[in-house]
C-alpha cells in the first residue's frame, strides 16, 4: 500500500536534513504514480512557504522526448524553486556550498525571466518569446536523495525535482525585433560544459525538446492540465540540462559556455 503524501514528504525532509539517502518510493510495494508526486511536491512547498520562503519559479526536468516512451511519460516533469536557492552570479563568477548535499550533480541550463503570463498552446516559438523578459546561461544544482543516484519521473517529482540550487549569469535581454532569430538560435546553438580546463560535456539547445523556448511552451501547457494557474510575470525557469548531469564536490570550479548564442559565459567555484 502506497504511504500517505504527507509520510513521503516527512521522510524526503529527512533524508535532506541528514545526508541519508532512501530508497526511491518506486521501488516500494505500492509504488508512487504523478499525481501522488506533485501532490508530495506541493507538501513540502507548502512547508517552505509556512517557514516564509516564497516560489520563485520552476525547473523542469525529463525534457527529452527520446526518454517520455521508456518512463512512460506524455510530458516533462518539474519542480519548484524559492528564493533562498536561487543567486545571480556576479560578472560571470558564482560560488555555491554543497557540503550538506548528498549527492550533487551540476547541469548547464537555459534560464529565463518572463516578462509576461506564459499561456497553455503555443508552438511557435517566436510566439513563446514574446512573453520573455531575458534569457541567461545557468547552473541548475540537482541533489537527489535517493540510494545509487536512482529514480524514476514520480520519485524525482516528490524530491522538488531534485532542485537543489540555480546560479543565474548575465542576462541577455529580449528584443522584439530579434525574436525570430534568437528562435532559430536557440535551437542550433552549442555549450560546453568544463570542469578546471577539461570538457566534461557537451550539447546544446535541441537537447531540450528542440529548443528551450519549446520547452517553455511544453510546461505551460503541462501545468494547465495540472489546472495550473500559469506562469506569472517574473516567474525564473530553469528550462532542462543541455548536457549529461556531472557529479560535482567542494573544491571544484566549472564553466560552461555557449557557442552561436549570444549568453554569456558562466563560472562556478564550490565550496563546502
Amino acid at each position: 500500500m502506497a504511504a500517505p503524501v504527507e509520510a513521503i514528504a516527512d521522510e524526503i525532509a529527512a533524508a535532506y536534513a541528514s545526508r541519508t539517502p532512501i530508497a526511491a518510493f518506486t521501488t516500494r510495494e505500492g509504488g508512487l504514480d504523478l499525481p501522488t508526486a506533485y501532490a508530495v511536491e506541493a507538501a513540502l512547498s507548502g512547508r517552505r512557504l509556512a517557514a516564509g520562503h516564497r516560489v520563485v519559479g520552476v525547473k523542469a526536468g525529463y525534457a527529452n522526448k527520446a526518454v517520455w516512451r521508456a518512463l512512460k511519460l506524455d510530458t516533462l516533469a518539474w519542480g519548484s524553486m524559492f528564493e533562498d536557492t536561487v543567486a545571480f552570479a556576479q560578472r560571470g563568477e558564482g560560488s555555491l556550498g554543497v557540503g550538506r548535499m548528498i549527492a550533487p550533480k551540476i547541469e548547464p541550463e537555459i534560464v529565463v525571466r518572463l516578462g509576461s503570463p506564459l499561456p497553455a498552446g503555443l508552438t511557435d516559438p517566436v510566439e513563446v518569446l514574446r512573453h520573455v523578459e531575458w534569457l541567461a546561461l545557468g547552473f541548475e544544482v540537482i541533489d537527489p536523495p535517493y540510494v545509487d543516484g536512482r529514480f524514476q519521473p514520480a520519485d524525482f517529482v516528490a524530491a522538488y525535482g531534485l532542485h537543489a540550487a540555480l546560479v543565474v549569469g548575465e542576462p541577455l535581454l529580449l528584443a522584439s525585433d530579434t525574436l525570430a532569430t534568437l528562435a532559430e538560435q536557440l535551437a542550433a546553438f552549442a555549450v560546453t560544459l568544463s570542469k578546471a580546463d577539461a570538457v566534461a560535456a557537451q550539447g546544446g539547445g535541441k537537447h531540450v525538446l528542440r529548443s528551450p523556448a519549446l520547452c517553455l511552451a511544453e510546461l505551460a501547457s503541462a501545468r494547465e492540465r495540472q489546472a495550473l494557474p500559469p506562469l506569472a510575470a517574473g516567474a525564473l525557469v530553469s528550462t532542462g540540462t543541455l548536457t549529461e548531469s556531472q557529479p560535482i564536490a567542494a573544491g571544484e570550479r566549472w564553466s560552461a559556455r555557449a557557442a552561436g548564442l549570444a549568453v554569456d559565459p558562466l563560472a562556478l567555484t564550490l565550496t563546502d
